[in-house]
């Protein structure tokens, strides 16, 4: 079997789960952070779903839940060429290449070459800003993944739209502050959120981030859950929070 390496002066080779998986990345472009560990934890994939995964960057939500046995396949599709190759060397890394596909493709356009209705679950950890708020990172792989320059909150819904099934599901990550936005948005395509969960540092902090579980053609009828909280204490995680990636 060919030897797969990396350039250690552009490249660092990161683990989790003991070191069990690995993922290659960037030191200067776009690094997956906790938002990535929590949406791949907080989605739950039937055994024979088909999933894709909507902006997969370097792949670690995808190859986190190959990882973990709660899927058996995934299609991931990643409009940046760098990160698209880097998700495809970090399948193979980890010997997911059969099980992990990756497309180099903009999410806005892929209606021509997908069947609508083709997914049971669309996962995405979408960019949060809009253009205008907030200074935009100089590096180009970190402003796409995280400010709406190449699509927005708007396209990326259609898009799950389409790919989904009737009463299938749509799991995200978004920042708490803009919960209200993100759900006019669902409720324009006909995504109707069934599960939300609060996501805080500490106990005593306003939420940071929300994560969502929405149905296609659902009933408007949410649950939600208890909060989930990173830190215990300064710079200590909680069980809970080890779990994502221990």
């Amino acid at each position: 079997m060919k030897r797969l390496t990396w350039n250690e002066a552009e490249e660092s080779l990161d683990t989790l789960f003991g070191g069990r998986l690995k993922v290659l990345q960037k030191k200067q472009g776009y690094r997956f952070s906790i938002d990535a560990l929590l949406l791949a934890n907080f989605a739950n994939p039937g055994p024979d779903d088909r999933i894709i995964d909507l902006g997969t960057g370097c792949g670690i939500v995808p190859l986190i839940l190959i990882f973990r046995k709660k899927a058996k396949r995934i299609t991931g599709v990643e409009v940046q060429p760098s990160l698209a190759e880097l998700a495809r060397r970090n399948a193979a890394l980890n010997r997911f290449s059969s099980r992990f596909q990756v497309w180099e493709e903009d999410l806005r356009y892929l209606d021509p070459r997908i069947k609508r209705g083709s997914f049971d679950l669309v996962l995405t950890n979408p960019p949060y800003r809009k253009i205008g708020s907030g200074r935009v990172n100089p590096q180009t792989e970190r402003a796409v993944a995280r400010h709406e320059i190449q699509t927005t909150q708007e396209e990326v819904l259609r898009a799950a739209h389409y790919l989904l099934k009737d009463k299938g599901r749509l799991v995200l990550v978004y920042p708490a502050s803009r919960t209200i936005d993100l759900m006019r948005g669902l409720s324009k395509f006909h995504l109707e959120p069934k599960g939300l969960q609060f996501v805080h540092s500490h106990e005593k902090d306003e939420a940071r981030l929300v994560l969502v579980e929405a149905l296609k053609e659902g009933h408007v009828q949410v649950k939600i859950l208890p909060p989930f909280f990173l830190y215990e204490s300064p710079g200590n995680y909680t069980a809970a929070a080890r779990e994502l990636f221990e």
